[in-house]
């Protein structure tokens, strides 16, 4: 397999991704409230006598779904494309930006996002492809090592093992909208921090995508309406990029960031 193939991957990929969203096997509920469903991938059963009971798995699998009944799949997929909207909504971000042009339907961008204090905030760089048809629309990432992007001092490099949305429609102006991500956020992470990020941020995003979406055709109308490269390639004006020049991002080859010491002292900060 060579490198270009390694890291575009084509319809293997929306094949496994869209499998993980509509799977409920070996998914546990944490969060059922106000149309907004979260679930946790439950770990592998192990008797290996290495495995320290104590430890908590820094690579965590979290899904999100909510059905929503006055926004259409169509605008849903926009506004989790439209980079320069994006700035706008989301609660979280702290810089986002498009790096390159892999193929028609394959980029790579950059993200960096806030986290619960006291904790560092994290960034993230991403081959990111999507796919779209008359029944389903799919984005997805995974992270990858750029020469010109390496991680910073100020953030933790995070690593986007898979991660992604798939957005059905269910009527004309309709859809259901699901969020699945497995990521290594690195950093010894204490347990309250993944709780927190699985019940009370992930919901949070996924309300504020909805919100967006709401609100996306009025600002769409009055910022460039007929630029939407994502559905035309042609209107692109990244540059292309060689996928040899990149590699794929393993979570052992980036510096853990000891937070052990963090106490709970915001466990219950937040719980709406």
């Amino acid at each position: 397999m060579s490198v270009g193939s390694e890291l575009i991957r084509g319809e293997a990929l929306f094949s496994d991704f869209r499998r993980q969203c509509l799977s409920t096997e070996n998914w546990q509920n944490k969060y059922n409230k106000n149309g907004m469903e979260v679930w946790v991938e439950v770990p592998p059963v192990t008797s290996s006598p290495q495995v320290n009971r104590n430890t908590y798995s820094k690579v965590h699998k979290v899904k999100c779904k909510i059905a929503i009944n006055d926004v259409s799949a169509a605008t849903i997929y926009d506004v989790l494309h439209d980079n320069i909207y994006r700035k706008t909504w989301d609660p979280v971000m702290l810089d986002s930006f498009e790096i390159a042009r892999l193929g028609p339907n394959s980029d790579v961008g950059y993200y960096s996002w806030v986290c619960p204090k006291p904790l560092k905030n994290r960034d993230v760089v991403t081959v990111r492809s999507w796919h779209a048809s008359e029944d389903e629309y799919i984005i997805v990432n995974y992270s990858v090592k750029h020469p010109k992007y390496p991680p910073r001092n100020d953030l933790v490099r995070a690593v986007s093992i898979l991660t992604g949305y798939l957005v059905k429609p269910t009527g004309p102006n309709s859809c259901s909208f699901i969020y699945l991500s497995q990521a290594d956020p690195k950093g010894s992470l204490p347990k309250w921090a993944v709780n927190k990020a699985t019940q009370v941020l992930a919901p949070r995003v996924m309300k504020s995508v909805y919100k967006a979406g709401q609100n996306y055709t009025v600002w769409k109308a009055q910022n460039s309406p007929e630029h939407k490269p994502w559905l035309y390639p042609i209107q692109s004006e990244l540059p292309m990029m060689d996928p040899a020049e990149l590699s794929i991002q393993r979570g052992d080859s980036l510096e853990n960031v000891d937070e052990t010491s963090i106490r709970d002292a915001v466990e219950n900060e937040d719980s709406s």
